[in-house]
């Protein structure tokens, strides 16, 4: 039985795919969490379903499923007579990010080592590059998503796919972190860290890559400063006005 959307349009049922210009419920997830990560949606903006799914051209049935993916990886909150909104991390919740990602990506620097090919190096020196560029044209978010890129690109390095899944989950959540309680211009960490981390990997030195990974991480940590953003509901129609 075809089920309706709210644009009056209707979708095949059971197949969990619904069609929006082309785009899937995998492309709209997508479309979402980059606008999360990118800080076009920023921590605690409301994310009404109707909206979604008129922006979409899919059922809510379809929009509910987006957001509870979103809500397992903790870039969305589900607050029941509420609904959905993008995840504001508490001081709490940053601390606990911070201490994991030390635990696991300080840990995976040994086996990245040893794993390391050169063609893995150019790639991360071009992910470290346009890093730096866009810190210098002062594209925040831009650095930020590159950020998050880089380190969960390192973590597939070290071979091990579970915990490198794990990292870049936490990466994620570091984005939304750094939004919350960053500071603009500057990730908390020297624009040349990832180019030094490179150079340790690429000698095979797995102890000094663990080393500075630990000093990188806590630098981004001692760098974020408290401070409340209000509440606010975002136009979902022009941030997707692309996507859609």
């Amino acid at each position: 039985m075809a089920e309706t959307t709210s644009s009056g349009r209707s979708q095949g049922a059971g197949s969990g795919t619904g069609k929006a210009g082309g785009k899937g419920l995998d492309a709209i997830y997508r479309s979402i969490s980059e606008a999360i990560i990118e800080h076009r949606l920023k921590p605690g903006a409301r994310l009404r379903e109707d909206a979604l799914a008129d922006v979409f051209g899919v059922s809510r049935t379809g929009i509910r499923k987006v957001l509870q993916r979103l809500a397992l990886e903790q870039l969305v909150t589900l607050t029941p007579m509420r609904g959905a909104s993008v995840t504001r991390p508490s001081v709490d919740e940053a601390r606990d990010v911070f201490e994991a990602r030390l635990m696991v990506e300080c840990a995976l620097m040994e086996a990245a080592a040893k794993r390391i090919t050169e063609e893995d190096i150019q790639e991360l020196r071009e992910m470290a590059k346009q890093e730096r560029e866009a810190l210098r044209n002062r594209e925040q978010r831009t650095a930020i998503k590159l950020s998050a890129t880089f380190h969960a690109r390192l973590a597939e390095i070290s071979g091990n796919q579970t915990l490198a899944g794990f990292v870049g989950q936490l990466a994620s959540r570091s984005s939304l972190i750094l939004a919350v309680y960053g500071n603009a211009g500057h990730l908390g960490c020297e624009s040349h860290d990832h180019d030094n981390l490179i150079d340790f990997l690429a000698a095979g030195d797995g102890a000094k890559a663990s080393d500075f990974m630990e000093r990188h991480l806590k630098s981004i940590e001692a760098s974020l400063s408290i401070f409340e953003e209000p509440e606010e509901t975002p136009d979902l129609r022009d941030i997707f006005a692309v996507d859609a």
